[in-house]
C-alpha cells in the first residue's frame, strides 16, 4: 500500500503525493479516488461512501468543504456508531490536518472523503 500524503490544500484544489485534484475526492484501502460526486450535492449520505464503508475503516473522516456547507446526513452518523467507526467531521482544512496526523499510525483502518469547495 503506497504512502497517502496530502500536502495542501485550497478553495477548489487537492495536492496528494505531488498530483492535483480539482473535484472531491475519497481516499480508502490505501487508494484515491477522484471525481467523486453525491446523490445530492451538498449531503453525505450513505450511497455516497458505500465503496468505501465496505473497507471496514475504524475512523472516517469527512472534509465538509472549506465553509463546511456538506452536512452529514443522520444515516451516516447512525451507521458509523453502529458499526464502531469514529466519525470525524470538520471543515476541509482541519479535516487534511486530521488525516495527515492519523494516517501513519492507522493507514489500513482510515479513510477519508473530501469536498473542496464551499
Amino acid at each position: 500500500m503506497a504512502e497517502i500524503k496530502i500536502e495542501h490544500y485550497e478553495f477548489g484544489k487537492i495536492i496528494i503525493n505531488q498530483k492535483i485534484y480539482t473535484s472531491d475526492i475519497k481516499i480508502f484501502a490505501g487508494k484515491i479516488i477522484p471525481n467523486w460526486w453525491r446523490k445530492e450535492g451538498h449531503c453525505l449520505c450513505i450511497e455516497d461512501i458505500k465503496d468505501l464503508l465496505e473497507t471496514n475503516p475504524q475512523i472516517l473522516i469527512v472534509g465538509c468543504g472549506a465553509n463546511s456547507m456538506m452536512k452529514v446526513l443522520p444515516e451516516v452518523t447512525d451507521y458509523c456508531k453502529q458499526n464502531n467507526i469514529q466519525l470525524y467531521s470538520l471543515d476541509t482544512v482541519s479535516a487534511v490536518k486530521k488525516f495527515n496526523l492519523l494516517y501513519p499510525q492507522k493507514t489500513k483502518m482510515l479513510a477519508g472523503c473530501f469536498h473542496l469547495t464551499c
